[in-house]
């Protein structure tokens, strides 16, 4: 009998030029063909956006979102999303928010809520993160967060929303 499959939201992300893959842009392009080789099939992907980067990377980011599909559950998810960073070249120790060839997270899965001592579904931060939200929302802005019930367009929305300036 074959496993049930599972739609996830991932994100995407890399700030590093490659000799072999070229500008980040390539980079995000060319994991998610190595990604796609590697079983997951692909039901959407945002465009890739050029974003700013957030805590001592000088270097803008390429990100992107994809919703995939795989028989993996998120644990087995997790493995084959950081042998994939591992592939181009990512290191797994450092410094917080350096500059790095491929990120790949899990944002959100069709199954909710999901804690280990090595994953939390929803990802923590998401929500506060222009650069996941912005194409995650272009891609899925139905998809819902399980901890406020807000779909992906609501909290972009949220994010995104002018305030005023104090007096």
């Amino acid at each position: 009998m074959a496993k049930p499959s599972h739609l996830y939201l991932i994100a995407l992300g890399s700030n590093v030029r490659t000799v072999s893959d070229g500008a980040p842009k390539r980079v995000l392009e060319n994991a998610i063909e190595v990604l796609e080789d590697l079983g997951l099939l692909f039901h959407a992907v945002a465009p890739i956006i050029a974003t700013e980067p957030i805590g001592p990377s000088q270097r803008k980011f390429a990100n992107g979102a994809a919703v995939i599909e795989t028989h993996r559950e998120p644990e087995e998810l997790l493995q084959l999303l950081k042998a994939t960073e591992q592939i181009f070249g990512r290191k797994s120790h450092g410094q917080r928010w350096r500059a790095r060839v491929l990120d790949l997270d899990i944002v959100l899965w069709e199954g909710g809520i999901w804690e280990s001592h090595s994953l939390i579904i929803p990802h923590p931060e998401f929500r506060i993160r222009d650069f996941v939200l912005r194409p995650a929302s272009a891609i899925a802005g139905d998809w819902r967060d399980p901890i406020t019930n807000l779909s992906l367009a609501q909290l972009y929305a949220r994010l995104t929303k002018p305030r005023p300036v104090p007096r």
